[in-house]
């Protein structure tokens, strides 16, 4: 795909053209000229993706449902999907109908032109290291924190795209799909410099290549990023963040020395558990939704390392239409049992039904429609709107992302500590997560403090955690095989913990489809009224479709091939899921 990239600095002005020939001296296009250090630190600004890639993630997952589809007692609606393109994406299918910034399409377009912003600077940067003797130390200093970034912004869009649009990372051999062939292994182009050709060609290489392309920008921008260049360091890679994404890219490449050595410094001497989010202690004080979110997100909180804003209507997806947070996936997240809250019970009191939920999230979750067609998290559900008329009622849609949390690096660090064998370090990590979300104040009736006992029987083969889909069969050694690494009996309950408050951590965020891939998780799903697919251990539907104007432009696509005629990667049946009993 052709990636332009238009550069408009606020603040700096193009020459009118008041001629001839003004006109024909003119540059043949709009780009401008980066000229000092302080331009390229500004430019830079705009290269994080403006999109989210939520959508995308979340309605490949297993955090939704569809409302159209029968529950065990034939109940169902008759809604709209918010955009034909969810249609598509909930069924599997390559996306079509959608273009915009919520579908494939943004994804794809949004993170190479925030990579090409990156090796724009990085071209820039080249030619001042050439030649720097008219920098001053000030500037010397703040061009290398640039380029450090820079690196850290093209290896973070590639990290993002490759996880979307490609099978998981397989180590340096591809594994057999479901059929017993070989999953197809191509990558995306991993792009290094400004394009300049019209039509250019690209050879997609492999998942190996870009990620050992994202590996030596990681390792080589990190050690340069400088926190004391930004204004506001949270809205870039500031040194929490670049190490935050480094412990999470070595989690996927399962390199779990390394995964603990940036998470530690991610966290830079601080005990994680005073950096855990206080939101579930302050529900009382928080009514509305865009409040919930500006908290969740604020920048001054130790748990928050890196945010950006993103156009996104998905928290309007989340309010009554088709697909939503509902049955089993919500009572294998947010409404849900798990080992400390199993025994804190709610009813509803329109239905009667009484299930286990956390407490830290009563007040914090709001539900879809008054017939409850789902629930979500408002913390990451919040919409901020930008109005361009208020009289008119016109603007934009946005949300607040916290890519990067201590929460989520805290949870990779603990699956590293358990394959390297420090058991006791996995479980403290564990220990941390949980005890932060009971500190909720007075209504903790029914919570319990973590114990190993309590992972290994919830998680057991006939614990609470086989119902509604919370334990999922994870073949992480099948995706990615490794000669140091294995997982064992003993380690799954633990390995199941992780997997479920990883799910419970990033709801909503996408993160969730990108762990399905990596753990080799299947599942089945029903669509409309009498329609059911199944996701396949190394399906190739994991590597969603390149969008569909990049492939009339002559990209490879992405293959797609029958469902297997045995059925032996079947998940739990949705007739073992079951109302938790009061």
């Amino acid at each position: 795909m052709k990636v332009k990239f238009l550069a408009i600095l606020a603040g700096l002005s193009l020459l009118s053209m008041s001629s001839c020939k003004d006109f024909l001296d003119a540059a043949p296009d709009t780009r401008v000229e980066l000229v000092t250090v302080e331009q390229l630190r500004e430019l830079l600004v705009t290269g994080y993706m403006s999109y989210n890639y939520a959508i995308v993630g979340e309605l490949s997952s297993d955090n939704v449902i569809d409302n159209n589809s029968p529950n065990d007692e034939g109940m169902r609606y008759n809604l709209s999907s918010y955009d034909l393109g969810d249609e598509e994406l909930y069924a599997w299918k390559d996306v079509k109908s959608n273009i915009d910034g919520n579908s494939p399409s943004g994804v794809w377009s949004g993170c190479y032109h925030a990579i090409a912003t990156a090796n724009a600077v990085l071209e820039r940067v080249a030619e001042l290291e050439q030649d720097p003797s008219g920098l001053t130390d000030s500037e010397l200093t703040m061009l290398s924190a640039v380029k450090g970034e820079a690196l850290l912004i093209r290896a973070y869009h590639h990290f993002i795209l490759v996880n979307v649009f490609c099978m998981p990372y397989q180590g340096e051999n591809p594994v057999p799909d479901y059929t017993g062939k070989l999953a197809d292994y191509q990558g995306i182009p991993y792009m290094t410099a400004p394009e300049t050709e019209v039509k250019p060609h690209y050879d997609r290489g492999t998942v190996a290549d870009d990620y050992r392309m994202i590996e030596a920008d990681i390792e080589a921008g990190l050690p340069l990023i400088n926190d004391a260049i930004y204004e506001v360091p949270k809205y870039h890679f500031n040194r929490a963040a670049a190490n935050a994404f480094a412990a999470r890219f070595y989690l996927f490449k399962r390199d779990y020395e390394k995964v603990v050595k940036y998470a530690d410094a991610a966290f830079n001497g601080v005990d994680p558990s005073e950096m855990m989010s206080d939101i579930w202690a302050h529900r009382g004080e928080l009514y509305y939704i865009r409040d919930i979110g500006r908290y969740y997100t604020e920048m001054s909180r130790a748990n928050v390392f890196l945010c950006f804003s993103s156009y996104s209507t998905w928290a309007r997806r989340a309010h009554g239409y088709r697909y939503q947070c509902h049955r089993e996936a919500k009572r294998a997240t947010i409404e849900g049992p798990g080992p400390t809250w199993e025994n804190c019970k709610w009813r509803n009191t329109r239905t009667n039904e009484v299930f286990s939920m956390h407490p830290c999230f009563n007040g914090l979750c709001g539900s879809a429609g008054d017939a409850e067609y789902g629930k979500y998290f408002a913390g990451i559900m919040a919409e901020q709107f930008e109005y361009t008329d208020k009289l008119a009622g016109i603007g934009y849609a946005h949300m607040v992302r916290a890519e990067f949390t201590a929460e989520e690096t805290l949870l990779c660090r603990a699956e590293a500590k358990l394959f390297l064998g420090d058991m006791e370090g996995c479980f403290a990590d564990l220990k941390i997560w949980d005890d932060a979300r009971q500190k909720i104040g007075e209504e903790n009736s029914g919570l319990v403090e973590l114990t190993p006992a309590l992972i290994e029987n919830f998680y057991s083969s006939k614990g609470e955690g086989r119902r509604w889909g919370i334990m999922k069969d994870i073949h992480i050694d099948e995706v990615c095989p490794s000669d140091k690494y294995h997982l064992t009996e003993a380690m799954m309950p633990y390995m199941q913990c992780i997997q479920h408050y990883r799910r419970i951590e990033t709801i909503h965020s996408g993160m969730r489809w990108f762990d399905i891939k990596r753990y080799g998780i299947g599942f089945s799903r029903k669509i409309g009224k009498n329609g059911t697919d199944r996701l396949y251990f190394m399906d190739p539907r994991y590597a969603i479709q390149i969008p569909s104007e990049v492939i009339s432009a002559g990209f490879t696509v992405n293959p797609r091939i029958a469902a297997p005629a045995n059925d032996d990667a079947a998940v739990i049946s949705s007739k073992e899921i079951v109302p938790v009993n009061n």
